[in-house]
């Protein structure tokens, strides 16, 4: 099954220490043992920071064995429909939030989603396959 990644885990791998670096690197191995790992243009220019050039991250996804995708339109749609439940329930953010649109994109692609925060995940797209510290220690 493929795996689309979650910033933060990109973030604790790349780091090369602190209080997330085993899990994520433990759960992003074990998710490429059982299919694609993939991330979208949304996660990278997220993740981009951490790097000075682009080819040493686009080396570093490479190595890692990380393929980049596209957000499908349909995602982009979908991002667009969960913001909007967001919005509905309160939420205070005028614009729309990285979250809705990588959790679209898991969503209508059929990946599930490698993540530390599954909060927004868990709650705007409740079908997705997640795996997160509470349900994969």
């Amino acid at each position: 099954m493929s795996t689309l990644v979650d910033t933060n885990i990109l973030i604790d791998v790349a780091s090369g220490g602190g209080d997330w670096f085993r899990w994520s690197s433990a759960k992003l191995a074990e998710a490429a043992e059982s299919g694609e790992i993939v991330i979208n243009q949304i996660v990278f220019a997220e993740a981009s920071m951490r790097f000075d050039w682009f080819e040493e991250f686009r080396a570093m996804l490479a190595l890692s064995g990380i393929a980049c995708e596209s957000l499908p339109w349909e995602g982009a749609f979908v991002a667009g429909e969960a913001f909007y439940a967001y919005r509905r329930a309160g939420g205070p953010r005028d614009t729309i939030l990285p979250d809705f649109l990588i959790g679209a994109h898991a969503r209508v692609s059929g990946h599930r989603i490698l993540t530390r925060d599954p909060r927004r995940f868990r709650t705007y797209f409740p079908d997705l396959d997640i795996i997160a510290p509470d349900t994969h220690p």
